[in-house]
């Protein structure tokens, strides 16, 4: 054997080619057009968590002007809740008030009044509406 001949040098090829670059793109684009719509979901349930809870803490304050007056009329208290959540998400109006029952009610607004519960609503008997599966 001739040891005389080189071998040609083998090119090594640094970086990524097109086609590479196109597959991660578009692994990328799946997995976002599949992760987005489910983080959005969470999010605005995470809302309602946050405004069902501000119902909560104003029928228990309604509850206890009750215990101390024996009527909810003349009850002016406001919602002790998260400023945000009632700013921005939910309008969260005085209670509807008679000497013996109550209705909190907290609307959606802006980025959350895409929500499939709607308005969420809660009285003295503890009812809640809407009384769909995973509303409340």
């Amino acid at each position: 054997m001739d040891m005389t001949k080189q071998r040609p040098a083998q090119r090594h090829s640094a970086g990524f080619t097109l086609i590479e670059l196109l597959v991660v793109v578009a692994i990328i684009g799946v997995l976002s057009s599949i992760a987005y719509p489910s983080y959005v979901d969470h999010v605005r349930r995470t809302r309602r968590v946050a405004a069902e809870g501000c119902l909560s803490a104003l029928a228990q304050q309604l509850e206890r002007f009750y215990t101390t007056n024996m009527t909810y009329v003349g009850f002016a208290g406001a919602p002790n809740c998260d400023p945000k959540i009632t700013s921005d998400f939910y309008n969260i109006p005085a209670p509807t008030l008679t000497a013996r029952a109550y209705t909190v009610t907290a609307a959606p607004k802006g980025p959350q009044a895409g929500d499939s519960c709607g308005t969420l609503t809660l009285d003295q008997a503890g009812t809640k509406s809407p009384s769909t599966a995973g509303c409340w």
